[in-house]
Parts: C-alpha cells; structure tokens; sequence
C-alpha cells in the first residue's frame, strides 16, 4: 500500500512539473543580465545579443532563467514580457511569448 501512495504522490509531483506555466520579466542579454540597470534597456539587448551573448529571461526578483528557443524572444529584447514554456532545471522550454 505504502509503495503505491509513493508512486501516486511521484506521478503527480512529475505532472505538476510538466504543465506550461507563465513566467513575467524582461528579455535581456546574459552578459548584462544580474545588472539590474539593464532591464528594459532594448539597445543594450539588442547589441549584446547581436554580439553572441544568448537572451535569458530576468525577473523583478532577479531571478535569471535560460531560454531554450531564442529566435521566439530575441525580437523582444530588452522589453518586458510573459513567456509561456515548461520549466527544466534553469531553462525554460519556451512555448509562446508576449508583451
């Protein structure tokens, strides 16, 4: 009985994780991403990543997320959005985003 509660309880802990979910902030570089100065600062992004530099997703909170496909958000640097995706460890499987 005990080993099918604990399968149960994993099963459900793992479809939890599965599910999209929304995560707001500001498309920025990784190189100037723990700069706080540097959110919403579009020419900055637009430069850096221009420059190689990959786009990452940064909270208000400064939480810094990788993103996984970066042709959907790099027309977006330096704004602030909402991306819908999956989250894996520290990236985000990037499903739709928007201002």
């Amino acid at each position: 009985m005990k080993k099918a509660i604990l399968a149960f309880a994993l099963v459900a802990g793992l479809s939890s994780v599965a599910m999209a979910a929304d995560f707001k902030g500001y498309i920025i570089d990784q190189k100037c991403a723990a700069k706080a100065g540097m959110r919403g600062n579009v020419d900055c992004a637009t430069a850096c990543m221009k420059g190689g530099s990959p786009a990452v997703l940064v909270t208000d909170a400064g939480k810094i997320y990788k993103l996984d496909d970066q042709a959907k958000v790099v027309p977006l640097a330096g704004k602030q959005v909402t991306v819908t995706g999956k989250m894996t460890g520290d990236t985000i499987t990037v499903a739709s985003v928007k201002e």
